[in-house]
């Protein structure tokens, strides 16, 4: 499989050796905002492909719009990757996908959470000793009660079947 910059990046930051120990997968959004819900929708689609997680070792979290709620989940699984999911305005075409560096994310993505992802995740880094990583998907729109755009659907299958079939599956970069 050819992968380009943003697939390469992803499994190199979850699974360095092809190994991915104790990740928790947070999606993030509100379902009913059109692509606000790419982060829950690549949850939705991880949790169905739940019989190939190694028991114990993958946690996968549709979080909606409060991300700060799942902190009790996260306590209890002990992960050492924390993976958010969100969409995310970076300027770029719709559909795209980047591992965002939480040191630019000052304020909130595209989605309608309230607090801030900087936030949560310096939480979670000091709290759980872990470390934590930002997946962005560019959103088409948000408005409210509409369905996500074909762009960001194709990517949420995109980075979906990648962490499916690669990193929660075991299966190491270099297949």
């Amino acid at each position: 499989m050819s992968m380009n910059s943003w697939q390469s990046s992803l499994l190199q930051t979850l699974a360095p050796q092809g190994k991915v120990t104790r990740l928790a997968l947070v999606g993030i959004g509100n379902e009913f905002n059109g692509d606000d819900a790419a982060g829950v929708l690549v949850a939705r689609q991880l949790a169905e492909c739940n019989h190939k997680f190694q028991a114990g070792q993958v946690l996968v979290i549709d979080a909606g719009q409060v991300p700060e709620n799942i902190v009790g989940s996260l306590r209890r699984f002990e992960p050492g990757v924390v993976l958010l999911v969100d969409a995310a305005q970076m300027g770029q075409s719709p559909g795209t996908v980047a591992l965002v560096p939480l040191e630019s994310v000052t304020g909130m993505s595209a989605s309608s959470h309230s607090l801030p992802l900087s936030m949560l995740a310096g939480y979670l880094q000091s709290e759980f000793d872990c470390e934590v990583h930002l997946l962005g998907i560019q959103p088409r729109q948000n408005e409210s009660y509409s369905d996500p755009s074909p762009d960001v659907l194709t990517a949420v299958q995109q980075v979906s079947s990648l962490i499916c079939r690669y990193v929660l599956a075991g299966a190491t970069t270099n297949q």
